[in-house]
């Protein structure tokens, strides 16, 4: 664990979605931001991905990594969209 802020539910989601640590760790850092219903969503999508590779940085393996944090940084909930809603929130 790389000492991230995971509640219980979390934490389960991880260990049953078979999302590694690092993936959480790269959607935070390389991820869009956005506000959705009270919390903070960070997506890692496929244009992340493309942004970052043309910078050298291989980030393939977590495409699609959704991180949802409450307000105080607690990560809430993780899970992978390969389908990406388009439009609005």
């Amino acid at each position: 664990m790389l000492g991230l802020p995971l509640t219980a539910h979390a934490a389960k989601r991880c260990r049953g979605r078979r999302i590694p640590q690092a993936a959480i760790a790269a959607a935070l850092d390389y991820g869009t931001r956005r506000l959705y219903r009270g919390a903070e969503v960070y997506t890692l999508g496929w244009r992340e991905v493309s942004r970052y590779a043309f910078l050298g940085l291989d980030l393939s393996r977590f495409e699609s990594t959704s991180v949802v944090c409450a307000h105080s940084g607690a990560i809430l909930t993780v899970y992978r969209n390969r389908r990406v809603r388009r439009g609005r929130l």
